[in-house]
């Protein structure tokens, strides 16, 4: 039974929704070291950036686009909001005694460009990727789940990744190193929610059958810029 105040087919939204915007902040603080995989070199954000977009899946698959575009505002405002703090809080005087400025600063301390890049990559990936979600389920009449999330990562993975690589280092890199960066960082994410497909099958299933909801957008206003929770 749903508890007071929640609309029925909407008791785990919160949840899903938290949990996307958890990893997102996680992952873009992580980000500031590069890790090494095998002849590739990654920011750390990689190990977990991917899983905001089996969120996204569900969100779309199970909820419907106008739902999932309030948790991508919730998340780009976030974003925004944890890159701002942390700079006020690096850029004020510490403490006598406090001996960690430059370890804090050097760990925390956002480079503008990158977080700017960060932020579009993100808000256009995933709209771009929830878009092509609906559309596809719309278009298969719900049928084929993997296709359909692995056919919107492809698409949200690309724009998000092309977007962050040339707005936060075009300029700075030669191009081939630029264009290794794009292709090495998006193969990775393509394959991650390959591999997670499973995870997404799982997610999806349980929570349609614990909400008996199962939103299809096909009288969908697909406007990013609208924090309405229906299609009207």
């Amino acid at each position: 039974m749903a508890g007071r105040g929640t609309p029925p087919g909407h008791r785990y939204f919160a949840f899903v929704g938290s949990a996307f915007v958890a990893t997102l902040l996680i992952s873009n603080i992580a980000a500031q070291k590069l890790i090494l995989l095998g002849p590739f070199v990654f920011a750390g954000g990689i190990l977990l950036f991917p899983v905001t977009y089996v969120f996204g899946d569900v969100l779309t698959e199970v909820y419907g686009y106008a739902r999932t575009r309030q948790i991508i505002w919730v998340g780009f405002g976030a974003n925004a909001l944890m890159a701002a703090f942390l700079g006020l809080v690096v850029a004020l005087p510490p403490a006598p005694g406090w001996e960690l400025q430059e370890a804090f600063a050097s760990a925390l301390g956002l480079v503008p460009r990158v977080v700017v890049a960060s932020i579009l990559g993100y808000w256009a990936g995933e709209f771009a990727n929830s878009f092509v979600l609906a559309k596809l389920k719309v278009a298969t009449d719900g049928k084929r789940l993997w296709m359909r999330t692995i056919g919107s990562t492809v698409v949200g993975q690309g724009v998000d990744t092309v977007l962050f690589t040339v707005t936060a280092f075009g300029g700075l890199l030669p191009a081939s190193v630029l264009f290794t960066a794009i292709w090495s960082g998006y193969l990775f994410k393509v394959f991650y929610e390959v591999a997670a497909t499973p995870l997404t099958y799982l997610l999806v299933n349980r929570l349609k059958a614990a909400e008996e909801v199962d939103v299809y957008d096909r009288e969908t206003s697909f406007t990013p810029f609208s924090l309405a929770p229906t299609d009207g």
